[in-house]
């Protein structure tokens, strides 16, 4: 199929070379150019118009393709980080679990194993405690080498109740004490006319505690009512 265009005719400038002034004069008569855009196939803008923003941006087509591929890799790599601080965030959650649980439980362990401990050795603190308060009760004359043994198993008490307490045991507190059923006992009521009733009035077996853990409750002695100790004397 024939083109309907018409060629173009030559463009012809002539050309002569002069010196000083008819340069000048040459330059001033010679006819002004028009310069015709040729708009060419118009098969060809989008080639043509890539052309030009390549040619913008001062860069070829490999040079595009590898920033279009630099994008692509970068967003890759972004999307990358945020999941690998998404799972290290989790994975420290979970450590700081592990390591809670971890102490928690060797501090039950060793609660377990000082309450065991503890509990073989209070027979032998209510033993001596019975056996001095039995000796400061009695009024006896005895010699100055007994006051002075008297005077170690004191000390030796005192002692081995400063080790329990350097363990984590407390005793539970009992005489003047609301009546508590979680950490006392009662095993016995009297009227009384100093304490309220429901108020511990005697301590018969000192009570003890390792932190929240009750070791044993304290066996005690509790004000009773009016009524309760009306109805004892009744029986």
């Amino acid at each position: 199929m024939a083109s309907d265009r018409k060629p173009k005719a030559p463009l012809n400038i002539p050309i002569r070379f002069s010196d000083g002034d008819d340069l000048s004069e040459a330059l001033a008569e010679a006819p002004e150019i028009e310069l015709i855009d040729d708009p060419g196939d118009p098969s060809d803008e989008g080639q043509m118009g890539g052309e030009a923003r390549a040619g913008e941006t001062g860069l070829g087509g490999p040079e595009v393709a590898e920033l279009v591929a630099s994008r692509a890799e970068l967003k890759r790599l972004q999307t990358a980080l945020a999941e690998a601080r998404e799972s290290l965030a989790r994975r420290q959650a979970d450590f700081e679990n592990y390591r809670k649980r971890i102490e928690r439980d060797r501090g039950d362990a060793q609660t377990r194993m000082v309450s065991e401990v503890a509990r073989k050795l209070l027979p032998v603190v209510d033993n001596l405690e019975r056996a001095l308060d039995a000796e400061r009760s009695m009024e006896t004359t005895e010699s100055k080498e007994f006051r002075h043994f008297l005077h170690g198993v004191e000390l030796i008490n005192k002692q081995l109740n400063e080790v329990l307490e350097s363990l984590g045991v407390q005793p539970i507190a009992a005489v003047g004490e609301r009546f508590d059923p979680h950490v006392h006992e009662a095993v016995a009521t009297e009227s009384s006319d100093e304490y309220e009733p429901d108020t511990v009035i005697e301590e018969l077996t000192r009570g003890y505690r390792i932190g929240e853990r009750l070791l044993r409750p304290a066996m005690v002695k509790v004000a009773a009512r009016a009524k309760e100790s009306a109805a004892d004397e009744d029986e």
